[in-house]
């Protein structure tokens, strides 16, 4: 018994068929690119981190307000503290603050009070609770974190601007205006949102 034979045309797929498949492959990966905007994905992730970077620091001067017997958050509500260029940021760190003088470390991020936020974090008994001083994931003249604090009160500040029209006012899931400070284009966190603006 002989098997008919498969002539070689009727064995794979005609060009046509191939580039019929091609086009809409590539329509879908316009489709896709348009609708989910990898650059405003990227700018949601940088703000994401800088959310999560504040919960953090924000633990981590409570922890040491609660833990040292005799807490003292360096600075003051005229002074602000950043990691960046004085140059280039200018008094107020940039406008956030309007009396504020700048103090700017632009390279340590240390824990042991001499890092951008100048607050020892290893006088908390158990140790500090960070490794590092965070800095903005893009840390340029526009998107850099600030720090401020009130000696008196023992409160604090800490501010950055969100890239994301996500979160940014009046986005989706908007921290801006939503933070209770006294900014509606800042995202700030602390004892004392609004501190010094």
């Amino acid at each position: 018994m002989n098997k008919p034979r498969v002539s070689s045309a009727e064995k794979g797929f005609t060009l046509i068929e191939l580039l019929v498949v091609i086009a809409i492959v590539a329509i879908l990966a316009v489709v896709l690119v348009i609708t989910l905007n990898p650059a405003q994905l990227l700018r949601q992730a940088r703000d994401s981190n800088r959310i999560s970077d504040f919960a953090t620091l924000k633990s981590a001067l409570s922890l040491y307000l609660a833990d040292v017997s005799s807490p003292t958050l360096a600075g003051n509500s005229s002074t602000c503290y950043f990691h960046g260029s004085s140059t280039a940021v200018g008094s107020g760190c940039g406008g956030r603050y309007t009396t504020a003088t700048t103090n700017s470390t632009t390279s340590l991020k240390n824990v042991t009070g001499t890092g951008w936020i100048p607050v020892n974090f290893s006088a908390i008994s158990s140790g500090a609770p960070i490794s590092v001083e965070p800095v903005d994931p893009i840390n340029n003249n526009t998107n850099y974190y600030s720090y401020a604090a009130d000696t008196t009160n023992q409160t604090f500040e800490l501010d950055a601007k969100m890239e994301s029209t996500r979160y940014q006012t009046g986005g989706s899931s908007d921290v801006e205006s939503t933070d209770g400070g006294s900014s509606s284009t800042i995202y700030e966190v602390g004892t004392a949102p609004g501190l010094a603006l």
